[in-house]
């Protein structure tokens, strides 16, 4: 059990900033598996910011490090003023999670699973009931609140989840792949509960996610991770803004040297042309779709098909590290 009223003095969360600040952080586990590397960053009081990668980038064992759960091997963290290491119970105090995986008991009822987290975190009870009420409100929980939470669909589990995070009041929350495995409708539903919860509450929140408009649609900023290190961080819309207006395909019958040629000779820039099999991808500025377009239909390459599109996210990705996000 965590006593966090006994660890905590009555109002030292108050005088911390209540950010994440990140850095020179550094895991390798047992074996000599990197899991991050020399990472730094900084997320300030009620920002949303994200950790975006494909599995196994190292997001989780941030997350993990950042919770206290996981002990880092160097580097310094701390997450509302208090840091990790040396002051857990407290950084514990100011924050809350939201877990990858279910940790409801199945055998209790929603309400039930909210009145046992409000014991474990020794919340006074008339505060915690007050609470507890609200949040069934709130997140729509009420027509199933006190039915078992094994009858649960997965959208009903994640809103009583989110509501169990965030009973405390948390500094800080932190969103671990908050809708893997939902479908597209119940996604949306909590992105828009995550929205309103940081207009109602001002909380910091950090969110890892490999869902690309998961990403661009929650978070201010975003650092991409790759294989434990970040390599690049910045809004979303400024890192799409960087790759260019518009993305040209190209597919090809294994000639990306004479597509990226009648685009340069036709005064289309097409240095930073990306080739993946038989596809080749180039960023394009300043309206240069449609002349690209006009130019390769007009070659005798033997191009099986040409389409220009808005840039992604993996885009992005795909230039920096050369592998793709997926989904």
């Amino acid at each position: 059990m965590i006593d966090v009223s006994e660890r905590v003095p009555a109002g030292a969360a108050e005088i911390h900033e209540s950010g994440i600040r990140v850095q020179h952080l550094s895991k390798t586990y047992a074996g000599g598996v990197e899991a991050l590397r020399d990472v730094s960053f900084e997320v300030p009081s009620g920002e949303t910011f994200g950790l975006l990668g494909p599995n196994g980038a190292g997001k989780t064992t941030a997350i993990g490090i950042l919770t206290t759960t996981v002990r880092p091997t160097s580097g310094e963290v701390s997450v509302g003023g208090f840091d990790v290491a040396l002051e857990p119970i407290a950084a514990r105090a100011v924050s809350g999670i939201l877990f990858q995986d279910s940790v409801l008991d199945a055998g209790l009822s929603g309400r039930a699973n909210l009145q046992l987290h409000a014991r474990l975190w020794r919340l006074p009870k008339d505060r915690s009931n007050r609470r507890i009420a609200d949040l069934i409100d709130w997140m729509g929980l009420g027509e199933f609140v006190d039915r078992k939470t094994r009858s649960y669909s997965g959208g009903q589990r994640r809103r009583l989840e989110i509501a169990r995070a965030v009973l405390g009041e948390p500094r800080v929350l932190f969103l671990d792949e908050p809708t893997v495995g939902l479908d597209p409708t119940i996604r949306h539903e909590l992105w828009a509960l995550v929205q309103d919860l940081r207009a109602r509450q001002g909380m910091t929140l950090l969110l890892t996610t490999h869902y690309l408009d998961e990403a661009e649609r929650l978070c201010d900023r975003i650092a991409i991770v790759h294989e434990g290190r970040i390599v690049a961080m910045d809004s979303p819309r400024a890192l799409l803004d960087a790759l260019g207006d518009e993305v040209l395909e190209v597919e090809s019958v294994g000639v990306p040297a004479g597509v990226a040629k009648v685009l340069r000779e036709g005064g289309v820039p097409a240095d930073d042309a990306l080739e993946l099999g038989s596809l080749l991808t180039v960023p394009l500025r300043n309206g240069h779709g449609e002349l690209a377009t006009r130019l390769l239909r007009g070659s005798s390459l033997p191009v099986r098909s040409v389409a220009v599109r808005k840039p992604t996210l993996d885009d992005v990705y795909l230039r920096l590290t050369g592998a793709s996000l997926g989904s």
